[in-house]
């Protein structure tokens, strides 16, 4: 995509990569300011657990006496999957008010502070006595009501996709439940579960990022909506383009699997914690999203042909949509090398998941709130809470 775009024949963007360099200079920027060591986390689920300088997940779980450390890390594959889960975009009207603070907070951060919480207060678990856990027995059963009360949904406080998350939550709890042999290896069916199927299949105390991301797409495929099926297998968050074209059965498909990737980035942490070393994390792309995407389109690097689509609102499945998103994890590559060099590390020593962190979704957000008072995205998605 970003090869025909760099040839300047896609529909909908012009890529200029003379911009590039003012994004690589905002991301430093931004990185700097947040981490002036440079001493960056990966980017995933877990920094938006920290509230206030206080990791409240981390609080929770180290004050409890966890049986060993497969325990502790199914517990935070429960919890990373159904957080992750819940994540896709609150809208820019919706809020969380925290219990402990009284603060009002918005988007990611407030979704994952609200997923947290229900999970402490053992929404999740059918066992009375251990609340931090997710049976996928009661994912099956959770209702709009349930989410409705715990993400604090009211018509002046409204969240959009509802529907489409409470939809994926239940379709884990099925999948879980449908395949013990994954899921229930050393316990009931619950999501956690694969934590002891990655650790089987793991080698001599590594496993590969990747092999993260294969097992979430062949055990999890299942519970994304079937918008496009390749030999009866749903592929998710892939979508066509009409200016890919091969010779086989992949013709103009584009795989991108955001949510996935946003879900092996934030389970490499439990993984590690747990004892086993995660190797060849850039094997993970960057991810598609609004505020990676929205970045490019800011900074000038991408540039819409028809200025009014910017106005317009468009469906996720659209071609504007689709080249924004996979020209996004392109430059993304891009942009890493660049910022690299600047501080002169290797991509073992700064991959790209703390560049994200650090990084390009920080970068993005900034940018978007400097152009509009509302921090919305430049490119207006529709969507149904289940990609974004």
């Amino acid at each position: 995509m970003l090869e025909i775009g760099l040839n300047d024949r896609l529909q909908h963007f012009k890529v200029d990569l003379g911009r590039l360099d003012e994004a690589v200079d905002l991301v430093l920027a931004t990185t700097h300011k947040a981490y002036p060591t440079f001493d960056v986390p990966f980017h995933s689920r877990w920094r938006h657990f920290v509230v206030g300088g206080v990791d409240r997940w981390a609080a929770l779980a180290d004050s409890k006496n966890w049986r060993d450390d497969k325990e502790r890390a199914r517990a935070e594959f429960d919890l990373a999957m159904t957080s992750v889960l819940l994540d896709a975009g609150a809208g820019p009207s919706w809020r969380y008010c925290d219990p402990l603070t009284g603060a009002s907070v918005g988007r990611s951060e407030g979704l994952a502070l609200a997923s947290l919480d229900m999970f402490a207060s053992g929404v999740f678990s059918a066992k009375a006595d251990e609340p931090l856990r997710a049976d996928a027995t009661v994912l099956q059963q959770l209702t709009v009501a349930d989410l409705q009360a715990g993400f604090q949904v009211a018509d002046d406080n409204p969240l959009v996709g509802l529907e489409g998350r409470i939809s994926l939550l239940r379709r884990l709890g099925e999948v879980a439940s449908a395949s013990p042999q994954i899921f229930a290896r050393d316990d009931t069916a619950r999501p956690g579960g694969l934590f002891d199927h990655l650790t089987g299949i793991a080698g001599p105390g590594l496993i590969e990022a990747t092999a993260i991301l294969s097992e979430l797409l062949r055990q999890l495929g299942p519970i994304w909506p079937s918008r496009i099926t390749l030999g009866r297998i749903p592929l998710g968050d892939c979508w066509h383009h009409p200016a890919l074209k091969t010779e086989d059965t992949t013709s103009e498909l584009v795989p991108l699997h955001k949510l996935s990737q946003w879900l092996s980035y934030s389970l490499i942490e439990p993984i590690q914690r747990a004892g086993l070393q995660v190797r060849d994390i850039d094997g993970l792309t960057g991810l598609a999203e609004y505020r990676n995407g929205g970045l490019f389109v800011d900074a000038g690097v991408l540039v819409l042909r028809d200025s009014m689509d910017a106005q317009r609102e468009h469906d996720v499945a659209s071609a504007l949509v689709v080249e924004w998103r996979a020209l996004t994890v392109a430059l993304l590559d891009r942009l890493a090398d660049l910022v690299r060099q600047r501080v002169r590390l290797d991509a073992v020593s700064l991959p790209l998941a703390k560049i994200l962190e650090g990084g390009t979704w920080a970068a993005g957000r900034a940018l978007a709130f400097a152009r509009r008072p509302d921090g919305s995205p430049p490119v207006k998605v529709v969507s149904d809470g289940t990609v974004f």
